[in-house]
């Protein structure tokens, strides 16, 4: 049996290998392309999330107690800028997590949030909050409260290994 020459067919080897390094070039472009888009959706969804619960908690507190005006009725939790900037999931469920903790305040009256403030204060400064398997160290840099909204200043840290076997 005879075979044929290889040299016959090697331009269209060619041409079938560029094809395919093309088909597969492409497909890594798109996928990269894909997958970052489906980030800044999924990241916007968890913005969007948060921003439902916070509204949703608000109109509660709204609707209890709307003849009220000496009472905390809303609780805004704001993330200071880092320098090198944390991932904005993470610090959206930082914020999430403290304000979770920060719930009992709601309700409140202004006036006695001295002392309400100081055990805040005292409790979740230097928190340890556990976010996708990292831990995350809040301090809370000023409480304002004015009609009867809280305002909240912190500051989120990423713990190292070496400090958190300090603690």
């Amino acid at each position: 049996m005879r075979i044929p020459p290889f040299s016959r067919y090697r331009h269209f080897s060619q041409l079938t290998a560029v094809f395919v390094l093309g088909a597969v070039i492409g497909s890594v472009v798109y996928n990269s392309v894909f997958h970052s888009s489906f980030d800044m959706l999924w990241a916007s969804n968890q913005d969007l999330e948060l921003r439902i619960q916070q509204y949703e908690d608000d109109i509660k507190t709204l609707k209890k107690y709307n003849n009220q005006q000496t009472v905390i009725k809303e609780i805004k939790i704001r993330a200071e800028q880092q320098d090198p900037p944390l991932d904005p999931v993470i610090v959206k469920e930082v914020i999430r997590k403290l304000g979770e903790d920060l719930e009992v305040l709601r309700g409140r009256n202004i006036f006695d949030i001295d002392e309400d403030s100081k055990i805040a204060r005292n409790l979740l400064n230097r928190k340890i909050y556990r976010v996708r398997d990292k831990e995350y160290s809040i301090e809370i840099k000023t409480m304002l409260v004015a009609e009867g909204v809280l305002q909240i200043w912190i500051d989120i840290e990423p713990q190292s290994v070496a400090s958190v076997g300090k603690s």
